[in-house]
């Protein structure tokens, strides 16, 4: 053999995912026909959709007009804070006291210095257009991880949603904070990161008090995964960072930090209702609607707990004790196991950067119950959920 023959090595890594992914496009393309309807292509339309919503997002900011609701309140409250108030009840801005907990006053001022104090609001909007980016991507994740959803619907819950991009680019609202660092727990507990799971939703709970809607599900999957004793450390990391995150506050005024930026007893005004515009103002505003409406939400979660949520034979009691000693161990969690696809839109506040996504089944009730104010429509069976793109 001649010298300068040389053998031939294999290929590097780089060169052998170039080729998969070669390989992976001629097949998408020979299969042009299911690409929107076969969820193993979640990830090549969800990677398309990224691309084409990096346009869709830069036009709509410099073409379509920024309405100012909140984000001078928000700026003059973390102003606030700035100056040296840490009293809560010192803290306000145009619309009214500071009523959101301590991580939306450090996300938000750190905002405030990146757009000089709050006046480059073409910077602000940029900064929550990759915010918006990033939370697709991490609801693509989901998605992809539930193979059960036709990309096609991945279309109408973004591009083809004009109120996606309002509340993420033309409102600047808190919301779209909340959510992304919800979006991001629930991937870390699907990968089993139960500690940085619990870390991240403490996180979106410190930025508005809606994700506690979400808190029931999760004691559940902790109670399933680890029991009383293993569940409460997680707990205990959700509680620490809370105090953590508002000890300059609660060293100031601790009954004014809590009685604020948790306040379940506060009253919202009808003018701002969207689900229930239906009904007469005074009505709306009764004691004993805001009762009925919480005896539901609460029934419902029991109801849930009782006959959905926990089929192991055993009393449900049995979520206290160690997993070792139930008669049925837990299995891993895992998406075809706690995700149904859910076609829904839900309630502004809570899940408005995305009408449409793949929620917890264990949270699933919190997001549909009467309080929140929409009604939908739940797969039961594998038909259903594999129809439930068409409907």
């Amino acid at each position: 053999m001649a010298a300068g023959l040389r053998k031939r090595g294999r290929p590097g890594p780089a060169i052998r995912a170039a080729g998969l992914c070669g390989q992976w496009l001629r097949r998408a393309w020979q299969e042009r026909r299911l690409l929107l309807l076969e969820p193993r292509y979640t990830l090549l339309v969800a990677a398309c959709l990224c691309l084409a919503e990096v346009g869709i997002t830069f036009w709509v900011i410099h073409r379509v007009a920024y309405t100012e609701i909140d984000w001078k309140a928000y700026m003059a409250e973390v102003e606030g804070v700035i100056n040296g108030t840490y009293d809560y009840t010192q803290l306000q801005g145009d619309t009214g006291p500071l009523v959101y907990p301590a991580g939306f006053v450090y996300i938000f001022m750190g905002l405030y210095y990146a757009t000089g104090r709050g006046t480059d609001i073409c910077m602000a909007q940029h900064i929550f257009a990759v915010l918006y980016l990033a939370t697709l991507l991490l609801v693509f994740l989901i998605y992809h991880q539930t193979c059960k959803v036709p990309p096609f619907v991945f279309f109408f819950m973004c591009c083809a949603s004009y109120r996606v991009h309002s509340i993420f680019v033309l409102r600047l609202f808190n919301d779209p904070v909340a959510m992304a660092l919800l979006f991001l727990s629930i991937n870390l507990l699907l990968a089993q990161r139960w500690g940085w799971g619990c870390c991240c939703f403490s996180l979106a709970v410190s930025v508005k008090m809606n994700v506690l809607l979400f808190a029931p599900g999760l004691l559940f999957l902790l109670l399933t995964q680890f029991g009383l004793r293993g569940a409460i450390p997680k707990l205990g990391i959700c509680a620490v960072l809370q105090v953590v995150l508002g000890l300059p506050f609660l060293l100031e005024n601790p009954v004014g930090y809590v009685s604020r930026s948790f306040d379940f007893g506060r009253q919202f005004l009808f003018r701002w209702t969207v689900n229930w515009r239906f009904l007469p103002e005074a009505l709306f505003l009764h004691r004993a609607f805001h009762l009925a409406l919480l005896t539901a939400h609460l029934t419902l979660l029991l109801l849930f707990a009782l006959c959905r949520w926990h089929r192991t034979g055993e009393s449900i009691l049995s979520l206290l004790k160690d997993p070792s000693k139930r008669k049925v161990p837990p299995q891993p969690l895992t998406p075809n196991h706690c995700f149904y696809p859910l076609h829904l839109q839900l309630h502004w506040h809570l899940l408005q950067p995305l009408p449409s996504l793949p929620v917890l089944r264990l949270v699933f009730p919190h997001t549909a119950l009467p309080l929140v104010g929409h009604a939908c429509t739940l797969a039961h069976t594998p038909a259903q959920v594999a129809g439930a793109g068409t409907h």
